[in-house]
């Protein structure tokens, strides 16, 4: 936990609402070419090592039961398009909350890959949670790719979610 309160907590993810859902949108530089990190977003084993189980057909018009370890999320993921190694978007429908749109774009910067994420179709009155929870496998992501293990996700989406509560204020 940062107990520094004189420095503040990065925030990856920007908050917006349309249509009356609200929409998370996150973005990391990753240290990793653009095929690595494609293929850790769309590997089940490399996905079982930073995010969760995944199980079914993971081919582009394909579904999958998904469940995420830091969040909890559960539900199934329909693969709507798929572009490797740089597009990926699905439609999700969880078990015990909305139903949405995932999407991510990757975009190589030398040796790196700059990743976008969009979560779209999220409560308003929940998007601060969803935002520090994005985060959350994002950061996962990263200390993935770094060799290093999973963050105690219930720690750090307490350290994240007042700012992305003071985000979700803004919202108009």
């Amino acid at each position: 936990m940062n107990t520094d309160t004189s420095e503040p907590v990065r925030i990856l993810g920007t908050l917006r609402a349309a249509d009356g859902k609200g929409i998370v949108r996150l973005e990391e530089r990753f240290d990793t070419d653009i095929n690595d990190l494609w293929s850790a977003l769309t590997e089940p084993a490399r996905l079982a090592r930073w995010l969760g189980t995944v199980e079914g057909d993971l081919r582009h018009g394909g579904e999958f039961s998904a469940h995420y370890f830091a969040s909890g999320w559960e539900g199934t993921c329909h693969i709507e398009d798929c572009q490797p190694p740089r597009r990926l978007q699905l439609a999700t429908k969880s078990l015990d909350g909305p139903d949405g749109i995932i999407e991510a774009i990757l975009i190589p910067d030398g040796d790196h890959t700059i990743l976008g994420i969009e979560d779209r179709g999220l409560p308003l009155e929940q998007i601060a949670a969803y935002g520090a929870g994005n985060q959350v496998h994002v950061e996962d992501l990263t200390a993935y790719l770094a060799g290093r293990g999973r963050c105690d996700a219930r720690v750090r989406w307490q350290e994240l979610h007042p700012a992305y509560q003071e985000l979700a204020t803004k919202l108009t």
